[in-house]
């Protein structure tokens, strides 16, 4: 018996709605990237992108545990001498609020070409308005712990 590889036909990708109110941030990007990957599917291949379409609402409300708020740093470097600047999650949060959530969930997903074309996948919205409503089959709610 041969090992059957799935194909780009046999998926049909789905969209899914995650409203991250509340929501520590770690776990919601595990939540997305799993779903990014397309690890629920019975077909699941690495090799691919078999994942589905994610939409995230109201990044503003997720939550840091700890003292996360203040001790957790996002870096960038201009590429001159002496061009590293760091910012704090807080003021990350209430100036990019879409940044820290992508940032997060790319960190969990591969680091090349399959990587980047997951993340196309990725909608993430400040508020609950989205233009994605039309798509939209399933909504994913928080799983009580």
């Amino acid at each position: 018996m041969k090992t059957y590889s799935p194909k780009a036909k046999d998926y049909q990708p789905e969209w899914y709605l995650i409203d991250a109110t509340d929501m520590a941030l770690g776990r919601l990007a595990t939540q997305v990237a799993h779903l990014l990957r397309g690890k629920q599917r019975p077909l699941y291949a690495p090799h691919m992108t078999a994942g589905d379409h994610v939409v995230v609402l109201n990044a503003t409300k997720i939550r840091l545990s700890g003292r996360k708020m203040d001790q957790k740093t996002y870096y960038r470097h201009s590429g001159f001498p002496g061009g590293l600047t760091e910012v704090s999650a807080r003021i990350a949060l209430a100036r990019r609020p879409r940044f820290v959530v992508e940032h997060a969930v790319k960190g969990m997903l591969p680091h090349n070409v399959l990587g980047r074309a997951m993340m196309r996948r990725l909608r993430v919205y400040d508020g609950a308005v989205h233009p994605h409503q039309g798509q939209l089959k399933s909504t994913i709610e928080e799983k009580a712990s």
